[in-house]
């Protein structure tokens, strides 16, 4: 039987992973196919399963990371600590839950850290900044949440000062803001702040260099799209399919 893998989430527009998986699938000769499965809510999900008994594995996009624990069987260390999951792997019809985002941003993010930045901004407060968070924590980076609705223990975007940013050299956004198709958007941060020892990392990939990356090179800032972190967690969630 013909193994079927697919992501979870909405919208579904605009999507790195089937084109990514068939050409890999392809290669490898492997019978499998991927496909998108945009749910409304996310209590439509016992329902894909019961009406795709060939499911072996998915990738869970916005805004599902947090909402679609509860309806696990089973949770990685990982994934329970920052509660947000991004993968999951179906086994004689038991889900467990993994995040292959902190794999992917980890590698990709270490090869561009310099001395400097020990201070970041996570632009955003769902599940891709969690696992952003855990990743800096392992680095033993300080960082601080900046939230538009005012949560606890975030700052909010009106409070972030120019001295702010100057003091917090890297800054990643996680928030869909810039993304395909609404390009011109940005996060509302002071970017005349912004200079050569920055580094903008924006977890978007479509377009290549969004607004907030193109306002952060003109700066000066060294910056970075999140297609690689992409790739690298799509390989985490492949192998942890087929372990």
């Amino acid at each position: 039987m013909q193994s079927v893998y697919g992501l979870i989430g909405y919208p579904l527009s605009h999507s790195f992973s089937p084109g990514y998986f068939k050409e890999k699938f392809a290669k490898a000769e492997i019978d499998a196919v991927y496909r998108l499965f945009p749910l409304a809510n996310i209590k439509e999900l016992p329902k894909l399963l019961a009406e795709h008994s060939s499911l072996s594995g998915l990738n869970v996009t916005i805004p599902y990371k947090e909402q679609v624990i509860p309806f696990l069987d089973d949770i990685d260390e990982a994934a329970k600590t920052i509660g947000a999951v991004n993968c999951i792997k179906i086994n004689s019809n038991k889900l467990k839950g993994y995040n292959t985002d902190i794999i992917g941003f980890k590698k990709s993010l270490a090869p561009l850290l310099q001395q400097q930045h020990t201070k970041a901004l996570i632009l955003g407060t769902g599940g891709a900044a969690k696992a952003v968070a855990y990743v800096l924590d392992k680095f033993n980076i300080d960082y601080k949440l900046v939230s538009s609705s005012g949560k606890t223990d975030t700052i909010a975007y009106e409070d972030i000062s120019t001295a702010t940013v100057q003091e917090h050299t890297l800054i990643i956004n996680t928030t869909p803001l810039g993304m395909h198709p609404n390009t011109d958007a940005c996060p509302d941060i002071p970017y005349s702040a912004l200079g050569e020892a920055h580094l903008l990392y924006d977890l978007i990939y479509n377009p290549e260099e969004t607004t907030f990356l193109k306002r952060g090179k003109a700066q000066g800032a060294n910056t970075k799209n999140g297609y690689e972190m992409l790739v690298l967690q799509a390989e985490a969630s492949w192998d942890i399919w087929n372990s």
